[in-house]
């Protein structure tokens, strides 16, 4: 009970003081943390013969994290469901953690299923803004923002619910994650197949310093030098699809992270992906146009950007101009692209940035209609994001 009294108090105080420290220690093997993220952004884009204008709340999340034994922690956070629509919170983590050393550990609960970097990422520790708005295509766990039954979904905001062992070797160099998840719930999944899941990273150089397997997009240079590859793979038996015309999903990735420390104190930051996603035995071009069902991509894609810090510090934050190419290659469908060339103002790492960028392709109008009569124009958007946390 006195526990109890104590941890509502600390809430209090996170609470009433703007000043109030994030960790608080119960004893010498417990603590608890609190904390919040928020994204907000204005976009114009081109809507002949106008342009359609919006501001967004993107992402609100509150941070939960908690020690209650030296190898046992909890996990729990959530997220703004359908921010534009009034919002709701729901559960994005809620995570129970085995960690018994640096090599092996085991989360249970609803996480992150192990992908490509910008998954591991997240929208906060992107290195560009936009990565999800007008990136490559989503992987099952992502498809949705809601878990939802009747074979439409299988997890929400790339979190499922399932078991991931990861660890590190190598003196951390060699990283992994493995883990299998419910992945499609009903539909084309009427067995109840379960999703597996895996992903395999080594640094060449500095080894990447992340909660568990998660990954950063940049570390603005306090990382040292980065210079990380890593293979991603998700199979499905039936995991695709519909009722009638299932189709068993495969999405394998490659992607890699190079971070180059310049001696003028400069930082330069390159980001690249390779996906190539499968679905066979089933799941036909005919039932893709006739609609529903969980209607995955199938195809190849690119993602790649750079951006350069400068050293010099303008008033409170520092310039990192960035240039970013976007290729999506669907089978028997149409092909979509976009450049995007832009500016991030950082003023503490990704805790506090603001970006400007510019996009123009065809990809923002096609959009995830990967059907053989999918069509869109190229049009140009302008955005101005806005990310706090603490």
């Amino acid at each position: 009970m006195h526990k109890k009294i104590v941890l509502f108090s600390l809430f209090m105080v996170t609470t009433t003081q703007a000043e109030a420290e994030k960790k608080f220690e119960l004893d010498k093997t417990k603590w608890i943390s609190v904390g919040a993220g928020l994204r907000s952004s204005f976009r114009a884009h081109e809507n002949t013969p106008d342009w359609d204008n919006s501001v967004n709340l993107d992402n609100f999340r509150l941070y939960l994290n908690g020690q209650i034994h030296q190898y046992l922690k909890i996990e729990f956070n959530t997220e703004c469901s359908s921010c534009g629509r009034g919002g709701d919170f729901q559960i994005l983590d809620a995570i129970g953690k085995f960690e018994f050393h640096p090599m092996a550990n085991v989360w249970l609960g609803r996480q992150l299923v192990p992908a490509e970097r910008r998954e591991m990422n997240g929208p906060f520790y992107s290195a560009v803004y936009n990565i999800f708005q007008s990136g490559t295509p989503f992987e099952p766990a992502d498809y949705n923002t809601v878990i939802k039954a009747g074979g439409v979904s299988a997890g929400s905001v790339g979190r499922d619910d399932g078991v991931t062992f990861w660890g590190a070797a190598f003196d951390g160099h060699f990283q992994y994650a493995a883990g299998f998840f419910r992945g499609l719930r009903g539909g084309a999944n009427s067995g109840d197949n379960p999703l597996y899941a895996q992903r395999f990273a080594y640094n060449f150089w500095s080894v990447e310093k992340n909660p568990g397997y998660y990954t950063s997009g940049t570390y603005f240079g306090k990382g040292g030098d980065i210079l990380t590859l890593a293979v991603s793979n998700q199979y499905q038996e039936n995991g695709a699809g519909t009722v009638t015309d299932s189709g068993d999903f495969r999405g394998t990735a490659v992607d890699i992270l190079m971070e180059k420390n310049l001696p003028n104190s400069g930082v330069v930051t390159f980001n690249g992906e390779y996906k190539n996603y499968d679905i066979t035995n089933g799941y036909s071009m005919a039932s893709r146009i006739a609609g529903g069902g969980f209607s995955m991509f199938q195809g190849n894609a690119v993602d790649v950007s750079g951006m350069y810090l400068f050293p010099q510090k303008i008033l409170i934050g520092q310039i990192q101009p960035f240039v970013r190419y976007v290729d999506v290659v669907p089978t028997a469908s149409a092909n979509r692209e976009v450049y995007e060339a832009g500016m991030n103002y950082v003023i503490d790492g990704h805790n506090a940035k603001i970006s400007l960028s510019y996009q123009y392709g065809d990809l923002m109008t096609k959009g995830m209609d990967y059907k053989s009569t999918a069509s869109g124009d190229k049009i140009n958007a302008m955005n101005v994001n806005f990310q706090w946390q603490i």
